[in-house]
């Protein structure tokens, strides 16, 4: 098997491809593509490329439909960048609480004074803040980072206000049992001293659902006076010019994002971070190790975990004479067609695993023979089926 990098990844996580895996600069000659932040809409994909693994969770600069319509499994690793973002958003916390910004760049401007000394005990006092400690924190969206973030908020003292209507299991067994669990963002709006938004970029008619430009003029207007705003998610959950005048207006009193633009990066009362939320030896670690886990699963067992576009699917180690992979639409009959396919070759399937997601489905089918090249030829003909994969 090739793969191929399109960003510099931890060799930590790269050292887990064993010799049967080749590195390859050619992304044509790849199945399969590692990739942090470059992007992918403008590419095209040959037809051996079997799948993408971006280390990181957000997947915004790969075409997730364009590579679902050519059975490309895209995967992402969610919470393996979680403690980093976790540690930036109490930094950001304290960095807004207290003018800690304010008051590093006015030392920067009187440090060639020889009574400097002096100037800070006389000035120290222009840069007072408050402590979090009591305070009320929102937290919009309560996945790996956010039952983090919810959590750390909650040691330090503060009474927090979970929001998620699709929280998972696994989140809600780690979050704890003294954060409140409100049922709307409006809750969160109207009782939050600081909002820590922690969701990914939706865009629905659903206002419940919706999290694009969320935080807008209409939600700011439901919130206290002074409130404090903190975006380590997505950009784009924040409507900009209307952070601009409720900044202007003291509506807000901050605004900490990860995500500087040509409109926040200079704005007043922003503090903008260069999307320094996983950057950390750690995190980058994390990262690359659980993506090439994710893609050697699949390419090995034919496994899915963690994928964006196709259902999870876990058939385990294959311990028949053959295993095959079919990736197709969620239609009809499909199963019906798969199987009869078998039949026409005289060939007993012993298991098999279905799972859909959407508009698409992913069947994994062991059986009992190992040469299985007329069978792919006849199920890739199916219509509506996408790619079909010998696995083993």
């Amino acid at each position: 098997m090739k793969y191929c990098c399109l960003n510099p990844i931890a060799e930590v996580g790269l050292k887990k491809f064993t010799e049967q895996y080749e590195k390859v600069e050619n992304v044509n000659e790849a199945d399969v593509i590692l990739v942090r932040s470059a992007g992918m809409h403008d590419m095209e994909f040959s037809d051996n490329l079997k799948a993408i693994a971006r280390a990181g969770a957000g997947v915004n600069n790969i075409p997730l439909e364009k590579c679902a319509e050519q059975g490309i499994v895209v995967f992402n690793t969610p919470g393996a960048n979680a403690n980093g973002v976790k540690e930036l958003v109490v930094a950001g916390l304290m960095l807004a609480s207290r003018d800690i910004v304010g008051g590093i760049n006015w030392v920067q401007s009187i440090k060639d004074d020889p009574n400097v000394a002096k100037l800070v005990e006389k000035g120290k006092s222009q840069f007072a803040g408050k402590e979090i400690q009591g305070k009320k924190m929102g937290v919009i969206g309560l996945g790996a980072i956010g039952v983090l973030v919810a959590n750390a908020a909650n040691r330090l003292g503060m009474t927090v206000y979970g929001y998620d209507p699709f929280i998972s299991v696994d989140s809600a067994w780690n979050l704890s049992r003294d954060i409140i669990h409100v049922k709307t963002r409006d809750e969160i709006y109207k009782e939050c001293d600081y909002i820590s938004v922690h969701t990914p970029l939706i865009e629905h008619e659903d206002p419940n659902i919706n999290t694009k430009e969320m935080i807008n003029a209409d939600t700011i207007a439901k919130m206290k006076d002074g409130v404090v705003i903190l975006n380590f998610a997505r950009d784009l959950l924040v409507k900009d010019d209307d952070i601009e005048v409720a900044l202007k207006s003291g509506k807000v009193a901050k605004y900490v994002t990860d995500f500087p633009n040509a409109k926040t990066a200079g704005m007043e009362g922003v503090i903008a971070i260069p999307h320094l939320g996983a950057s950390t030896e750690e995190s980058e670690d994390n990262c690359a190790v659980m993506a090439v886990k994710q893609l050697k699963d699949y390419l090995e067992n034919g496994n899915i975990k963690n994928s964006v576009n196709f259902p999870n699917c876990d058939a385990g180690v294959c311990t028949t004479a053959g295993r095959i992979a079919i990736l197709h639409k969620n239609i009809p009959n499909m199963l019906t067609q798969f199987t009869g396919a078998f039949s026409a070759v005289d060939i007993n399937i012993t298991d098999l695993v279905n799972k859909s997601k959407g508009d698409y489905a992913y069947t994994v089918i062991d059986v009992e023979s190992s040469d299985n090249r007329a069978v792919v030829e006849k199920l890739a003909k199916i219509k509506g089926v996408l790619k079909v994969r010998i696995v083993k």
